[in-house]
């Protein structure tokens, strides 16, 4: 109880708006980047801070969630540190970021566990998880057996999936939604047109800002140009997507085309799911090496818990996949279903609270960018 009145009161203190040492201090350092303006050319993030003579509260959340944290203008800033100005943008941008997502959250009482989402959480949630699938396996004497034609189903019933997942699924949808609509509300954006609404799903599907603002990519701790963090994110984004599909199409031979699981080699379910699944693994995989070789400036302490957390969760949703999608007319399918289902489970119930919903509120500040840039530049001065 001491602890849930604790994030209670760490999350309305996040959404009664209290300025923040994060907020102000990164205030201050746009200011300094709108006088200077070297960086205009590299993303989206100076352009649109070009547009305002201040930078209040709601300003800077807008300017945090539009970086991609690539470090070009870290990179490139002659006031970076050890200047006695420490322009450090990126870095105070996404001490920002966990705020706005912290302050958005639904409901507001769990906001706080963007704070608490660590590897050893995350991966103790899984833990759990498969330890109580695993117990009920072994109450039903399915623990450690060879099922015919692998059927998944024997272990634990379709109907009992869906009532653990649905209720799971819907929720963090609805959690996701709210939060992101009462970000975007608050940055006044107006009316979304055709044009805009395109712009914006195009720069966030192909990770435009990712680039560095000249193509070559984000910087490495040598200074070096790389696309590598780009590439990994491509194959994390569209190898979940590719197994999120598998997912609806099995749904839809299951309850449109009465074809019940397993499915073959050949089928959409498997091809959908088995692509998605190496690439998730990859791609994990390689955001891992990435984000423990990044230039120590570029990563922000604090959270580099979080993103391990969540590129651990996705590294084991996949693997712990395609491992069981070759061992299911094993003896060790049951026990290697539960920690696959275990593992997506946590993922899911971290999602609204952890890095990945990151891509929710990036998107919508894209969407907000691709709005503003159509609009004459004396119209967003000031706001916020």
């Amino acid at each position: 109880m001491h602890e849930l009145e604790k994030l209670a009161r760490e999350a309305a203190a996040l959404t009664r708006g209290i300025p923040t040492i994060e907020v102000s201090d990164c205030a201050r350092m746009l200011r300094i980047c709108n006088a200077c303006r070297y960086c205009e050319g590299y993303c989206a993030v100076f352009p649109a801070m070009t547009r305002r003579l201040e930078f209040g509260r709601a300003d800077v959340h807008y300017l945090a969630n539009l970086c991609h944290n690539c470090g070009a203008c870290l990179h490139a800033c002659q006031y970076a540190p050890p200047h006695e100005f420490g322009i450090n943008l990126p870095r105070a941008l996404a001490r920002v970021r966990v705020q706005t997502w912290a302050a958005h959250a639904w409901p507001p009482a769990l906001g706080a566990l963007y704070r608490r989402n660590e590897v050893a959480i995350a991966l103790a949630l899984a833990a759990a998880l498969a330890l109580f699938l695993v117990l009920a396996a072994a109450s039903q004497g399915t623990l450690w057996r060879a099922l015919p034609e692998g059927d998944f189903y024997r272990v634990f019933p379709h109907k009992l999936m869906v009532g653990l997942f649905l209720p799971v699924f819907v929720f963090v949808v609805c959690a996701l939604a709210v939060g992101v609509r009462r970000f975007y509300a608050g940055l006044q954006a107006g009316a979304t047109g055709v044009a805009a609404a395109a712009e914006a799903a195009r720069d966030a599907l192909t990770l435009k800002y990712l680039d560095g603002g000249h193509g070559d990519g984000c910087n490495e701790a040598d200074d070096a140009f790389t696309l590598a963090r780009r590439r990994a994110h491509h194959l994390v984004f569209y190898g979940f997507m590719l197994c999120f599909a598998a997912t609806c199409v099995a749904t839809l031979y299951h309850y449109a085309l009465q074809r019940v699981a397993p499915y073959g080699w050949t089928s959409w379910p498997k091809l959908l799911g088995g692509g998605g699944g190496i690439a998730l693994a990859i791609g994990s995989a390689w955001l891992w090496r990435l984000h423990r070789a990044r230039h120590r400036q570029h990563v922000e302490p604090t959270q580099a818990g979080m993103d391990r957390g969540l590129i651990a969760l996705l590294f084991l949703v996949a693997v712990s996949g395609l491992v069981l999608a070759l061992a299911r007319s094993t003896a060790a399918m049951p026990l290697l279903l539960s920690l696959h289902l275990a593992s997506v489970l946590a993922l899911f119930l971290t999602l609204p609270y952890g890095k990945l919903a990151h891509g929710a509120y990036r998107v919508a500040a894209l969407l907000k960018w691709a709005i503003e840039r159509r609009r004459p530049p004396a119209l967003d001065g000031g706001e916020g």
